[in-house]
């Protein structure tokens, strides 16, 4: 027998986990035994492994093999999350290079450019985790595209608007002119940006007096509707009742009194762009004021601006701010530091933009998912983030569940009609013609004469039944899996989807299983580099997980991972 001279753990870990695949060491079934589960928090089908998932599941397997030498029953179930936006993304890109536009294909044949995606890249993050040794189930392995959790997705939509929980509606959204589509509250991320205040001078009509604004998005005058300002404010106290022209297009728009308006910025006069700001939005539902929306999808300006026409809504904004000096309507300009939201996915400067999409109603819904946390049912670890999880929950907005995408789950709402609520929900096109015929009372309908949505339901839609799913429990609500492993034990993941994820799940739970998903939440530290920075691709300090393994084994990243990192 030849010992080498050196320890070779490549060919070791290899052996060592083939001989557990084979012999189904992995493997767990219901049986008499006391269950411990945990669902992996499905990484995007776009994924490749990098070292937040080698802390997180380096955790997650340290749990699970804890809980098989215990002598419970242990599963650890496996998949991958389909990723709306970045895989549509990614898809969109690989046609670019080949040539072809997204435009010029039908929804069918770009699905199967996406499915033939998805087919060869979408396992590589899973046999990565292989290599890290993760001792998951891989027979479990889901797929939030898999047909029982599409079908599962469409229930509960159906469930939930059937409930008075969905419904459809014009809103201000956040809207991401780079993908094309709405995208929630929590896929922002606000950055500190340094940008300019340009203060305005707006005629008042009929007089030579002038009300100074002063506002960040100078091109955003041309969808002005109104000017506000506080109605204790004696410095405007003349001009109530008034109306001003809005400079460079010359609108007539009324002076209102609120006392929504800070008195202490800028000037204490406020323009209001009612279709691109959220608050102004408000504002203009209060006064009824009219609502111009100057931009295209694209975040190009469109015909209601009058000016500037087809220009990108940055560029745009340099062009106008000559425009206005030249005008005489320019006072001056500042430096200034302001908050701005990025798209989570794109990273795109986001637009307000009111649009037609479907919501779920969440307050009542969020209700016993605050309560079972706040009482401990659900335990936070750390538990500082109960604080946090709880500012979320009771401030919590309805969420716009529509995505206006191919690559995800279809809206199933079936349109018969040209009027807005000339719909039906169904789970099916057969179900969707009954009830359609019986709401219309048009019995010659044909299943020809009805249309699907277009639009997709946001991934987090599919994700947030990820521990009933898995177990096809929304289908088969009484099966053996779901019945044994349900509710699973611990979870493991970030805190900054602790809304976006945790938190929705747990709404579910409660829903669809009257019960919680797990019973605590492990939300890790950060992985940092020397200068305490997050590691990311982004800044390049990010070290590659599988040259780690090469040079220092699973093993020994593992541990690495463990002793470096914080709990």
């Amino acid at each position: 027998m030849n010992i080498p001279s050196k320890y070779d753990p490549s060919s070791v870990e290899d052996k060592w986990y083939s001989y557990w695949m084979e012999h189904g060491f992995f493997r767990s079934t219901p049986d008499q035994r006391e269950p411990y589960c945990i669902v992996i928090p499905p990484p995007n089908v776009t994924g490749v492994l990098h070292m937040g998932h080698m802390l997180n599941n380096t955790l997650q397997d340290v749990l699970i093999r804890r809980a098989r030498m215990q002598g419970k029953n242990a599963l650890w179930v496996p998949g991958t999350d389909h990723a709306s936006i970045a895989t549509e993304a990614r898809v969109v890109n690989k046609l670019a290079e080949e040539g072809i536009k997204k435009t010029d294909l039908s929804r069918e044949e770009f699905l199967e450019h996406a499915w033939e995606w998805t087919h060869t890249h979408g396992g590589i993050i899973l046999e990565q985790l292989k290599k890290l040794g993760a001792s998951c189930d891989w027979d479990r392995t889901c797929f939030t595209m898999d047909e029982a959790l599409s079908e599962s997705v469409i229930k509960v939509f159906v469930d939930l608007f059937k409930k008075g929980l969905i419904y459809r509606g014009v809103r201000m959204v956040n809207w991401d002119p780079q993908a094309l589509t709405a995208v929630s509250d929590e896929e922002v991320n606000h950055k500190e940006v340094a940008s300019k205040l340009y203060y305005l001078n707006y005629l008042v009509e009929g007089e030579e007096e002038f009300i100074t604004i002063a506002t960040t998005r100078p091109e955003t005058i041309l969808g002005d509707t109104a000017v506000c300002v506080h109605p204790e404010d004696e410095r405007f106290s003349k001009f109530h009742g008034k109306k001003v022209l809005v400079p460079l297009v010359n609108r007539s728009v009324p002076i209102i009194v609120d006392e929504y308006v800070d008195r202490e910025f800028g000037t204490g006069a406020l323009k209001i762009t009612p279709a691109h700001d959220i608050n102004d939005y408000e504002l203009g539902l209060k006064h009824n004021l009219e609502s111009i929306d100057i931009f295209n999808d694209n975040g190009t300006l469109n015909e209601a601006a009058q000016i500037l026409v087809g220009e990108d809504r940055f560029i745009a904004r340099k062009l106008i701010v000559p425009m206005l000096e030249e005008a005489g309507n320019l006072v001056k300009t500042e430096d200034y530091m302001n908050k701005v939201g990025f798209s989570e996915r794109t990273d795109a400067v986001i637009e307000p933009k009111l649009s037609l999409q479907w919501f779920l109603k969440m307050k009542k819904l969020g209700e016993p998912a605050l309560e079972h946390v706040m009482n401990d049912d659900v335990q936070l670890q750390p538990a500082k983030f109960k604080n946090t999880y709880r500012h979320w929950m009771e401030n919590v907005k309805d969420w716009c569940i529509s995505r206006q995408l191919w690559w995800g789950h279809r809206i199933p709402a079936y349109f018969y009609g040209e009027g807005p609520m000339d719909y039906v929900v169904a789970e099916s096109k057969e179900e969707a013609l009954e009830l359609a015929r019986e709401k219309t009372g048009n019995t010659s309908l044909q299943a020809t004469d009805l249309r699907q949505d277009e639009d997709v339901l946001d991934t987090w839609f599919s994700s947030w039944l990820w521990p009933i799913s898995v177990f096809d429990g929304i289908r088969h609500p009484d099966n053996e899996d779901i019945n044994y492993y349900y509710p699973t034990n611990d979870l493991v993941t970030a805190p900054e989807i602790l809304f976006f994820w945790v938190a929705r799940m747990i709404i579910a739970g409660y829903e669809y299983r009257n019960e919680k998903p797990f019973s605590s939440v492990y939300l890790t530290g950060i992985v940092r580099d020397h200068k305490r920075r997050k590691m990311s691709k982004s800044l390049g300090n990010s070290p590659d997980p599988i040259e780690l393994m090469k040079k220092y084994s699973a093993d020994g990243v593992r541990v690495g991972m463990l002793f470096c990192s914080p709990a």
